[in-house]
């Protein structure tokens, strides 16, 4: 019998430090400023025997930063790392999709810029700064070629691992 072997994946590898819910429920209160546990868990709705295990692995995995501001009982606030601050374009890109797909009778919540405008996540080339659509891009492997299989469909976008 053949074992497969999935792809190396990058989106993969992100899903298991921030995939799951609460992981990224968490992040969103620190993005909004948010910082001691108990507020997390109220914003959150989590239970505080998940909430925890999720704060734990998002600061083993340094996209949290875990400071102590009371000894006694010992109090932590959780503050956002290099990573945890790139993630930024990653939670509103998934803010404006839940905005856009899922949510339906609520007023969205809006990020402005310094100047006052709305932002909205696009990808864009770094070299003439156009928005790039899905269909003008490929992926291609650091030091190697796109990785497809035979079914993959001609003219899809493939895979990446970056």
């Amino acid at each position: 019998m053949t074992v497969a072997h999935p792809r190396p994946c990058s989106i993969a590898n992100s899903l298991a430090v921030i995939g799951e819910r609460w992981s990224l429920l968490a992040l969103r209160e620190v993005f909004f400023g948010v910082r001691r546990f108990d507020r997390i868990a109220a914003n959150t709705g989590a239970s505080r025997d998940i909430l925890t295990t999720r704060l734990k692995k998002l600061v083993e995995n340094g996209v949290l930063a875990k400071e102590l501001y009371q000894a006694h009982p010992p109090r932590y606030e959780y503050t956002l790392t290099e990573a945890g601050l790139a993630l930024h374009p990653v939670l509103l890109a998934l803010k404006e999709w839940g905005d856009h797909y899922v949510t339906e009778g609520e007023a969205p919540t809006v990020f402005r810029h310094d100047c006052g405008a709305v932002l909205h996540p696009r990808t864009v080339c770094d070299a003439c700064s156009q928005p790039v659509p899905p269909d003008s891009a490929r992926a291609v492997r650091i030091g190697g070629v796109p990785q497809r299989s035979a079914a993959d469909s001609p003219g899809a976008p493939s895979p990446t691992d970056t």
